[in-house]
């Protein structure tokens, strides 16, 4: 498999980092007290909760290998790197929705830092892709599943 950079602020890079400490640390240590627990039980073959905490621990292992990998290839963007003069990782961008005729606010983050409820979009998703390095007033139009969408870039700036 081809190993690619893995765009992210500094801010998701640092959640990421966190969320591996506390899987390494903390939920390792009771899923190990878990399957300990579960061994008191008796009978390995027949133990439930022996299977659950294994399967656990099983989804834990592969969950911190991906976080390793992540990091491992992550691209942090500088904030210093980052350009209010075009769309870029870091940016967050207001574009004019022409079909819904709206104005529409988006932080362009890596893969890994997707948050719709904060309006976080990945700048590998049909529309963060598209908006990748366009200017104020420029005009695009990206593929989308519901068909061709066309936005106008209205704002630039630093992601909060």
């Amino acid at each position: 498999m081809e190993e690619r950079d893995i765009m992210l602020t500094q801010e998701g890079y640092n959640k990421l980092e966190e969320e591996l400490k506390m899987l390494k640390g903390p939920k390792k240590m009771e899923v190990a007290e878990r399957i300990k627990v579960a061994r008191e039980f008796g009978d390995l073959s027949e133990n439930s909760e022996y299977d659950d905490a294994k399967n656990e621990q099983a989804l834990l292992e592969a969950k911190i290998m991906e976080l390793e990998n992540t990091l491992r290839h992550a691209k942090v963007v500088d904030d210093d790197d980052i350009s209010t003069r075009k769309v870029g990782v870091g940016t967050q961008v207001t574009l004019y929705d022409y079909e819904f005729e709206e104005e529409v606010t988006y932080g362009i983050v890596g893969a890994s830092e997707v948050d719709m409820s904060q309006n976080k979009i990945s700048n590998e998703s049909p529309v963060g892709k598209a908006a990748l390095n366009k200017k104020k007033g420029e005009i695009f139009e990206v593929e989308t599943p519901d068909g061709v969408a066309k936005y106008k870039v209205l704002n630039i700036k630093r992601l909060q």
